[in-house]
């Protein structure tokens, strides 16, 4: 081939030669740069090479964890939107995340079938009202498990604008571990040494790598969509209660977001449970809000659950007899044993919407997914413990606790020293109105936006939380 393209140049020569008629003498072919010259199929594959780098390069900035932090020649730090933001995501495993996923199938001895609610990234089956129509997946409500915060964080995490494939520069590591659902997996049934062995094998792959060495760890986080204690099994009543994750060397030194705190461990921040509605656009999020602000309110209050009849400190049962006692006042699901009430996302919904007080007393923790539910619904939260608001979510609700909820001891419930119905008759109305007004403008702040889009304007619980790691972290590495 390399012949001839040579005697092809040669040739060209001479015809010029000749149309010029002498004119203009050309200076011969060098051969032996002519030789030289790389062949056409050589170059073709330098230029695929070349558009394939390109492409690839775009592809990993825009689609996954490669957004590149700016660097010299771009814009100054000064001007950076993400300066002070930046999150890197480690790239772990499958048998960490993926996997775990996969074996959705494993709790079915034991507890439900987990499968069907890590779909559409962890939100769940789409509703579809069979009333109003009100609550539909086109509507952005789907049958969202309340353990299911570990891939939901994670998908909502592969949107965030701030993301960079250079550890160094990073604000903060995410580590991508769905330590809920490993929990799930081996909880019953199982000695601790299995319980425990994803977190094991998790810390030692951690601990390993040179973006744990910067800080030794503090500069991480996770997310455990459970309650702080189930994650702390020496450390419990129980002592088959749960994994060991956040006691072990590498996990006691991450912080992690956790559904409720244990309160007496640092590094662990309270997030909200994952509730029914996760919009996909600010317009949605004002629009639910103007829908409840505009609901007549038929109940004066409302309770969902079941009672507690083997804990007698639980005041569950009381309460269902004063709200039995009021049928005017108070609406109620029964959710006894074997009950379908309160799987129900539709009847939970409608009876929060049409409540003014909605009561939230300790159920298996002292926190609980209703109290969420209900204040998406416009509902003023009654709470009769401290812990079950007041003393967590505090990146989330206000310090001042009488803005948007009524508190009730528990004490005054369980002696019979109290009618909650009197206490609530009491509120003045412009008061009242004031309440809900709080509570609805605090509705983003406890959703979760729907993973597969991005709101503009809008924070939710994701935006607050990484704002909130974020924030401890620089903290913590004293800058």
């Amino acid at each position: 081939m390399n012949f001839q393209l040579i005697r092809s140049a040669q040739k060209g020569c001479r015809a010029r030669r000749r149309r010029a008629e002498g004119l203009m003498k050309e200076a011969p072919v060098d051969q032996k740069t002519a030789a030289a010259a790389p062949p056409l199929r050589f170059m073709l594959v330098l230029v695929a090479v070349g558009w394939i780098s390109f492409l690839y390069y775009q592809f990993s900035v825009l689609a996954g964890y490669g957004r590149a932090p700016l660097v010299a020649g771009g814009r100054s730090d000064s001007a950076d939107p993400c300066r002070g933001r930046y999150i890197y995501v480690h790239d772990l495993p499958p048998r960490f995340n993926d996997d775990i996923l996969r074996d959705c199938r494993k709790t079915k001895d034991h507890w439900p079938d987990m499968c069907g609610f890590v779909s559409n990234a962890g939100l769940g089956h789409p509703l579809a009202d069979p009333i109003d129509k009100v609550f539909t997946g086109q509507n952005g409500w789907y049958g969202t498990h309340q353990f299911a915060l570990d891939t939901i964080f994670h998908n909502r995490m592969k949107q965030y604008a701030c993301l960079t494939n250079q550890s160094s520069v990073a604000d903060a590591v995410f580590v991508p571990f769905y330590a809920g659902f490993d929990f799930v997996r081996y909880h019953w049934g199982y000695d601790n040494a299995t319980k425990d062995a994803a977190s094991v094998d998790l810390t030692q792959w951690l601990m390993r790598r040179p973006e744990w060495r910067r800080a030794g760890g503090r500069d991480h986080f996770l997310v455990a969509g459970r309650t702080g204690w189930d994650f702390r099994r020496s450390t419990n009543i129980d002592p088959n209660w749960g994994t060991d994750l956040l006691v072990m060397p590498g996990g006691r030194e991450m912080s992690v977001l956790v559904l409720e705190s244990s309160l007496v461990h640092e590094r662990e921040y309270s997030v909200p449970y994952p509730t029914y509605f996760h919009p996909r656009s600010d317009a949605e999020v004002r629009r639910w809000q103007d829908r409840v602000r505009g609901l007549e309110r038929r109940w004066l209050m409302a309770f969902v659950g079941a009672p507690r009849p083997d804990n007698p400190k639980n005041i569950r049962e009381r309460i269902i007899k004063q709200c039995t006692a009021a049928p005017g006042a108070c609406a109620q699901l029964g959710c006894a044993f074997g009950s379908s009430q309160c799987h129900s996302p539709y009847k939970i919904m409608r009876l929060f919407q049409m409540a003014t007080f909605c009561l939230q007393p300790p159920g298996d923790s002292y926190t609980r997914r209703s109290v969420f539910d209900s204040m998406v619904a416009g509902c003023i939260p009654v709470f009769f413990h401290r812990v079950s608001a007041y003393l967590q979510y505090k990146w989330y609700l206000p310090e001042d606790h009488a803005k948007y909820s009524v508190f009730i001891t528990e004490e005054d419930v369980r002696t019979g020293n109290v009618s909650i119905e009197g206490v609530l008759r009491q509120i003045l109305p412009e008061t009242v109105e004031r309440m809900r007004e709080e509570v609805i403008r605090l509705i983003p702040t406890m959703l979760y936006a729907d993973p597969r889009s991005r709101l503009e304007t809008v924070r939710d619980a994701f935006d607050i939380a990484v704002d909130g790691i974020i924030g401890k972290v620089a903290g913590e590495l004293g800058e």
